[in-house]
Protein backbone atom coordinates (compact mmCIF):
# COMPACT_ATOMS: atom_id res chain seq x y z
CA UNK A 1 0.00 0.00 0.00
CA UNK A 2 1.58 3.31 -1.09
CA UNK A 3 1.91 6.18 1.35
CA UNK A 4 0.85 9.78 1.04
CA UNK A 5 1.89 12.54 3.40
CA UNK A 6 -0.28 15.39 4.64
CA UNK A 7 1.15 18.61 6.04
CA UNK A 8 -1.98 19.54 7.97
CA UNK A 9 -3.26 22.84 9.22
CA UNK A 10 -6.65 23.44 10.78
CA UNK A 11 -10.18 22.82 9.57
CA UNK A 12 -11.83 19.74 8.13
CA UNK A 13 -10.02 19.59 4.78
CA UNK A 14 -7.06 17.49 6.02
CA UNK A 15 -9.46 15.06 7.69
CA UNK A 16 -11.68 14.75 4.60
CA UNK A 17 -8.63 14.24 2.39
CA UNK A 18 -7.19 11.57 4.69
CA UNK A 19 -10.47 9.63 4.60
CA UNK A 20 -10.64 9.88 0.80
CA UNK A 21 -7.00 8.82 0.40
CA UNK A 22 -7.50 5.80 2.64
CA UNK A 23 -10.58 4.87 0.63
CA UNK A 24 -8.29 4.83 -2.41
CA UNK A 25 -5.96 2.41 -0.67
CA UNK A 26 -3.30 4.88 0.47
CA UNK A 27 -1.60 4.85 3.85
CA UNK A 28 -1.83 8.33 5.34
CA UNK A 29 1.15 9.86 7.12
CA UNK A 30 0.33 13.20 8.73
CA UNK A 31 2.50 16.04 10.02
CA UNK A 32 -0.07 17.96 12.09
CA UNK A 33 0.42 21.45 13.50
CA UNK A 34 0.02 22.06 17.21
CA UNK A 35 -2.57 24.72 17.91
CA UNK A 36 -4.05 24.42 14.41
CA UNK A 37 -4.89 20.82 13.47
CA UNK A 38 -7.91 19.19 15.11
CA UNK A 39 -7.17 16.37 17.59
CA UNK A 40 -9.61 14.30 15.49
CA UNK A 41 -6.96 14.07 12.80
CA UNK A 42 -5.26 11.33 14.80
CA UNK A 43 -8.26 9.08 14.10
CA UNK A 44 -7.68 9.18 10.32
CA UNK A 45 -3.89 8.90 10.34
CA UNK A 46 -1.96 5.66 9.90
CA UNK A 47 1.03 7.50 11.35
CA UNK A 48 1.22 11.01 12.77
CA UNK A 49 3.74 13.50 14.07
CA UNK A 50 2.84 16.78 15.78
CA UNK A 51 5.00 19.78 14.86
CA UNK A 52 5.16 23.44 15.77
CA UNK A 53 4.76 26.17 13.17
CA UNK A 54 8.05 26.55 11.33
CA UNK A 55 9.50 23.10 12.05
CA UNK A 56 10.12 22.24 8.42
CA UNK A 57 13.13 20.07 9.22
CA UNK A 58 11.03 17.92 11.55
CA UNK A 59 8.42 17.43 8.81
CA UNK A 60 11.08 16.41 6.27
CA UNK A 61 12.74 14.00 8.71
CA UNK A 62 9.39 12.40 9.63
CA UNK A 63 8.34 11.89 6.00
CA UNK A 64 11.73 10.46 5.10
CA UNK A 65 11.61 8.01 8.02
CA UNK A 66 8.17 6.83 6.93
CA UNK A 67 9.06 6.48 3.24
CA UNK A 68 6.77 9.26 2.01
CA UNK A 69 7.53 10.55 -1.49
CA UNK A 70 4.19 12.23 -2.26
CA UNK A 71 2.40 14.76 -0.06
CA UNK A 72 -0.21 17.52 0.05
CA UNK A 73 -0.41 20.81 1.94
CA UNK A 74 -3.90 21.17 3.45
CA UNK A 75 -5.82 23.21 5.97
CA UNK A 76 -5.64 26.63 7.55
CA UNK A 77 -2.86 28.29 9.48
CA UNK A 78 -3.76 31.34 11.57
CA UNK A 79 -1.70 33.87 9.67
CA UNK A 80 -1.23 36.28 12.54
CA UNK A 81 0.73 33.58 14.38
CA UNK A 82 3.79 34.44 12.31
CA UNK A 83 4.12 37.58 14.45
CA UNK A 84 3.97 35.89 17.84
CA UNK A 85 4.64 32.17 18.11
CA UNK A 86 6.46 30.77 15.09
CA UNK A 87 9.18 28.43 16.34
CA UNK A 88 11.28 27.45 13.32
CA UNK A 89 13.96 24.80 13.37
CA UNK A 90 17.15 25.32 11.38
CA UNK A 91 15.62 24.28 8.04
CA UNK A 92 12.53 26.39 8.67
CA UNK A 93 14.60 29.41 9.71
CA UNK A 94 16.79 29.13 6.61
CA UNK A 95 13.70 29.08 4.40
CA UNK A 96 12.16 32.04 6.26
CA UNK A 97 15.29 34.14 5.90
CA UNK A 98 15.46 33.45 2.15
CA UNK A 99 11.97 34.84 1.54
CA UNK A 100 11.97 38.29 -0.02
CA UNK A 101 8.18 38.54 0.30
CA UNK A 102 6.30 36.87 3.16
CA UNK A 103 2.83 36.68 1.66
CA UNK A 104 0.73 33.50 1.42
CA UNK A 105 1.81 32.28 -2.00
CA UNK A 106 5.46 33.08 -1.43
CA UNK A 107 5.56 31.10 1.81
CA UNK A 108 3.59 28.12 0.49
CA UNK A 109 5.56 27.90 -2.74
CA UNK A 110 8.79 28.01 -0.77
CA UNK A 111 7.62 25.19 1.51
CA UNK A 112 6.47 23.13 -1.48
CA UNK A 113 9.77 23.72 -3.28
CA UNK A 114 11.72 22.74 -0.16
CA UNK A 115 9.80 19.48 0.18
CA UNK A 116 10.18 18.69 -3.50
CA UNK A 117 13.89 19.41 -3.14
CA UNK A 118 13.92 16.59 -0.58
CA UNK A 119 12.30 14.20 -3.06
CA UNK A 120 8.71 14.66 -1.81
CA UNK A 121 6.39 15.55 -4.68
CA UNK A 122 3.58 17.95 -3.75
CA UNK A 123 0.24 16.97 -5.29
CA UNK A 124 -2.85 19.05 -6.02
CA UNK A 125 -4.94 19.42 -2.88
CA UNK A 126 -8.13 18.27 -4.64
CA UNK A 127 -6.71 15.11 -6.20
CA UNK A 128 -9.10 12.87 -4.22
CA UNK A 129 -11.85 15.41 -3.56
CA UNK A 130 -12.98 16.88 -6.87
CA UNK A 131 -16.56 16.82 -5.58
CA UNK A 132 -15.71 19.63 -3.15
CA UNK A 133 -15.13 22.14 -5.95
CA UNK A 134 -17.69 24.96 -5.93
CA UNK A 135 -20.45 24.46 -8.57
CA UNK A 136 -21.58 27.07 -11.10
CA UNK A 137 -24.93 28.82 -10.88
CA UNK A 138 -27.27 30.13 -8.22
CA UNK A 139 -27.34 27.62 -5.35
CA UNK A 140 -30.00 29.31 -3.23
CA UNK A 141 -33.72 30.00 -3.48
CA UNK A 142 -33.15 33.73 -3.71
CA UNK A 143 -31.66 35.15 -6.93
CA UNK A 144 -29.53 38.25 -7.31
CA UNK A 145 -30.92 41.57 -8.55
CA UNK A 146 -29.62 43.66 -11.45
CA UNK A 147 -27.88 46.00 -9.00
CA UNK A 148 -26.29 43.09 -7.19
CA UNK A 149 -25.08 41.71 -10.53
CA UNK A 150 -23.30 45.02 -11.13
CA UNK A 151 -21.60 44.65 -7.76
CA UNK A 152 -20.61 41.06 -8.51
CA UNK A 153 -18.93 42.19 -11.73
CA UNK A 154 -17.24 45.11 -10.00
CA UNK A 155 -16.17 43.03 -7.01
CA UNK A 156 -14.78 40.35 -9.32
CA UNK A 157 -12.40 42.82 -10.96
CA UNK A 158 -11.31 44.19 -7.60
CA UNK A 159 -10.79 40.74 -6.07
CA UNK A 160 -8.71 39.61 -9.07
CA UNK A 161 -6.41 42.59 -8.63
CA UNK A 162 -6.08 42.03 -4.88
CA UNK A 163 -5.21 38.42 -5.64
CA UNK A 164 -2.65 39.46 -8.25
CA UNK A 165 -0.88 41.38 -5.49
CA UNK A 166 -1.08 38.27 -3.24
CA UNK A 167 -2.95 40.20 -0.56
CA UNK A 168 -6.10 38.09 -0.32
CA UNK A 169 -8.90 36.41 -2.25
CA UNK A 170 -12.02 38.24 -1.07
CA UNK A 171 -13.55 41.71 -1.24
CA UNK A 172 -16.78 43.18 0.12
CA UNK A 173 -18.50 45.80 -2.03
CA UNK A 174 -21.65 47.92 -2.18
CA UNK A 175 -22.81 50.15 -5.04
CA UNK A 176 -19.52 49.55 -6.87
CA UNK A 177 -17.50 50.72 -3.89
CA UNK A 178 -14.95 48.55 -2.10
CA UNK A 179 -15.79 48.32 1.60
CA UNK A 180 -13.22 45.74 2.71
CA UNK A 181 -10.30 43.79 1.29
CA UNK A 182 -9.21 40.49 2.80
CA UNK A 183 -5.66 40.56 4.11
CA UNK A 184 -3.90 38.64 6.86
CA UNK A 185 -6.99 38.58 9.09
CA UNK A 186 -8.87 36.20 6.77
CA UNK A 187 -12.18 36.08 4.93
CA UNK A 188 -14.58 36.04 7.88
CA UNK A 189 -13.00 39.10 9.48
CA UNK A 190 -13.09 40.94 6.14
CA UNK A 191 -16.77 40.08 5.69
CA UNK A 192 -17.61 41.43 9.12
CA UNK A 193 -15.55 44.58 8.61
CA UNK A 194 -17.10 45.36 5.23
CA UNK A 195 -20.55 44.15 6.15
CA UNK A 196 -20.80 46.55 9.07
CA UNK A 197 -20.49 49.36 6.52
CA UNK A 198 -22.59 47.93 3.70
CA UNK A 199 -25.18 46.09 5.80
CA UNK A 200 -28.02 44.55 3.77
CA UNK A 201 -26.54 45.71 0.44
CA UNK A 202 -23.12 44.11 0.97
CA UNK A 203 -21.89 41.77 -1.77
CA UNK A 204 -19.04 39.38 -0.93
CA UNK A 205 -16.87 38.16 -3.83
CA UNK A 206 -14.26 35.44 -3.41
CA UNK A 207 -12.02 34.30 -6.28
CA UNK A 208 -8.80 32.43 -6.89
CA UNK A 209 -5.60 34.38 -7.34
CA UNK A 210 -4.26 34.73 -10.89
CA UNK A 211 -1.99 31.77 -11.61
CA UNK A 212 -3.44 30.00 -8.56
CA UNK A 213 -1.43 26.92 -7.65
CA UNK A 214 -3.91 24.08 -7.10
CA UNK A 215 -1.46 22.45 -4.70
CA UNK A 216 -2.45 24.87 -1.94
CA UNK A 217 -4.44 27.85 -0.67
CA UNK A 218 -7.59 27.44 -2.76
CA UNK A 219 -10.43 29.73 -1.68
CA UNK A 220 -12.73 27.90 0.74
CA UNK A 221 -16.36 28.50 1.71
CA UNK A 222 -18.51 26.87 4.38
CA UNK A 223 -21.16 27.39 7.04
CA UNK A 224 -18.89 29.77 8.96
CA UNK A 225 -18.79 32.07 5.93
CA UNK A 226 -22.58 32.33 5.90
CA UNK A 227 -22.64 32.86 9.68
CA UNK A 228 -20.27 35.82 9.26
CA UNK A 229 -22.56 37.27 6.59
CA UNK A 230 -25.63 36.77 8.77
CA UNK A 231 -23.92 38.58 11.65
CA UNK A 232 -23.62 41.76 9.58
CA UNK A 233 -26.65 41.33 7.31
CA UNK A 234 -24.70 40.85 4.05
CA UNK A 235 -26.82 39.91 1.03
CA UNK A 236 -24.81 38.09 -1.66
CA UNK A 237 -21.92 35.64 -1.81
CA UNK A 238 -20.31 35.14 -5.24
CA UNK A 239 -17.58 32.50 -5.48
CA UNK A 240 -15.42 31.36 -8.41
CA UNK A 241 -16.86 28.06 -9.58
CA UNK A 242 -14.51 25.13 -10.03
CA UNK A 243 -11.67 27.08 -8.41
CA UNK A 244 -12.81 27.14 -4.77
CA UNK A 245 -13.72 24.56 -2.15
CA UNK A 246 -17.23 24.17 -0.73
CA UNK A 247 -17.45 22.48 2.67
CA UNK A 248 -20.71 21.19 4.19
CA UNK A 249 -22.58 22.29 1.06
CA UNK A 250 -26.14 21.25 2.03
CA UNK A 251 -25.86 22.80 5.49
CA UNK A 252 -24.32 25.97 4.09
CA UNK A 253 -27.06 26.40 1.47
CA UNK A 254 -29.78 25.68 4.03
CA UNK A 255 -28.33 28.34 6.33
CA UNK A 256 -28.17 30.82 3.45
CA UNK A 257 -31.76 30.08 2.40
CA UNK A 258 -33.08 30.62 5.90
CA UNK A 259 -31.23 33.96 6.07
CA UNK A 260 -32.32 35.07 2.59
CA UNK A 261 -28.73 35.22 1.32
CA UNK A 262 -27.91 34.71 -2.37
CA UNK A 263 -25.10 32.24 -3.09
CA UNK A 264 -23.81 31.94 -6.66
CA UNK A 265 -20.94 30.14 -8.33
CA UNK A 266 -19.38 32.24 -11.09
CA UNK A 267 -17.17 31.16 -13.98
CA UNK A 268 -14.91 33.56 -15.85
CA UNK A 269 -15.23 32.69 -19.54
CA UNK A 270 -13.08 35.53 -20.85
CA UNK A 271 -11.49 38.79 -19.74
CA UNK A 272 -14.23 40.62 -17.89
CA UNK A 273 -16.84 38.07 -18.99
CA UNK A 274 -18.64 36.15 -16.26
CA UNK A 275 -21.00 33.17 -16.56
CA UNK A 276 -23.34 32.88 -13.58
CA UNK A 277 -25.13 29.83 -14.93
CA UNK A 278 -28.46 31.53 -15.55
CA UNK A 279 -28.87 30.85 -19.25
Amino acid sequence: MSKIGIVAGGGQFPILFAKAARAEGRQVVIAAHKGESSPEIEEVADEICWVKLGQLGKVVKFFRQKGVNEAVLLGTITKTRIFRDILPDMKGLALWNRLKVRQDDSILRAVADALEGEGIKILESTCYLQELLFPKGVLTERKFSARQLEDINFGWRMAREVGRLDIGQCVVVRDRTVLAVEAIEGTDAAIKRGGRLGKEKSVVVKVKKPNQDFRFDLPAIGVKTIDSMIEVGAAVLAVEAGQALLFDGPAMIDRANRAGIVVVGVEEIGPGQLDLGIG
